[in-house]
């Protein structure tokens, strides 16, 4: 197997040479293009209203990402909703975090945020689980959180504030290159959708979401990220180079159930059904 051409499907970045890719391109002489699968742009207000959700009966908001942020203030900027100052905001990642300096001042007793990893948010939404929060999500997302938010009990109203469209590949050869990087199941969907399954390069996925979704369309994963030894895809695919370059046959990636995610959830729940019932004791002395 040789790699001479990988296709990443996010944008061109505004500053090369910050990409953990363009290390990776002079250290395998790799040459690497860009070109985004999908786009993700915020729903009308009249879809969000047909989702009969008010912002204003909450009191905190959780962000998974930046496009949600975008939209939401801009539902509430055509609605003319002026949020509270009040208002907390829930973040998976500090960059989502930071971002939302682009419309609020940004306070700490305001703004708290996760590492990025599943684990990490849902410990910091348990901490602030007396607030009642709006989810913001895009369609389509991993039901993950969601299911892992009502399992918990907590109140918690999910909303779609952002919608996934494909691009146009239709100006890409996809026999040009060796290896695809892709990032959400949207760009499995997408690629499928544009050429079938057949004949396609092997894969570099990220998330369990989009290795399950290239899995059952049919594609060869060769490497995936986050994993403890490839926390990005960057570096995944430096160790997939690395392989090929000593002449070692990359085997595929399998998938496999993470049974820690339940067990961890098995735990919050026990831990949060203590605190209710002792709450209710105190309240009845």
């Amino acid at each position: 197997m040789k790699v001479q051409n990988l296709l990443v499907s996010q944008p061109k970045p505004a500053i090369i040479e910050k990409s953990p890719f363009f290390e990776l391109a002079r250290k395998h002489k790799v040459e690497v293009v860009y070109r985004p699968f999908i786009r993700v742009v915020g729903v009308s207000l009249k879809e969000f209203r047909a989702q009969r959700v008010e912002i204003l009966d909450h009191t905190a908001v959780i962000f998974t990402s930046r496009t949600t942020v975008d939209s939401f203030f801009h539902i509430c900027e055509e609605a003319r909703i002026t949020v509270p100052e009040t208002m907390k905001y829930i973040c998976q990642t500090e960059a989502v975090a930071l971002y939302l300096q682009k419309y609020i001042v940004y306070r700490k007793r305001k703004i708290s945020f996760a590492d990025g990893s599943f684990t990490s948010l849902v410990e910091l939404i348990i901490k602030h689980k007396e607030e009642r929060f709006l989810l913001a999500l895009s369609e389509p997302h991993k039901p993950e959180l969601p299911d892992a938010l009502a399992k918990l009990k907590l109140a918690v109203d999910p909303v779609i504030l952002a919608r996934t469209v494909a691009s146009d590949l239709d100006d890409i050869r996809l026999a040009d290159y060796d290896l695809l990087a892709l990032y959400s199941p949207s760009d499995v969907k997408t690629l499928i959708g544009k050429t079938g399954a057949g004949g396609l390069p092997p894969a570099a996925v990220f998330g369990e979401g989009t290795l399950r979704a290239a899995l059952d369309a049919g594609l060869t994963v060769l490497a995936n990220a986050p994993t403890p030894e490839a926390p990005s895809m960057a570096k995944a695919v430096d160790l997939l180079l690395a392989k090929v370059a000593r002449g070692e046959e990359p085997a595929p990636v399998a998938l496999t159930t993470d049974t820690r995610k339940e067990e961890f959830l098995r735990t919050q729940q026990h831990k949060l059904a203590k605190s209710r019932t002792r709450r209710t004791v105190e309240t009845h002395k």
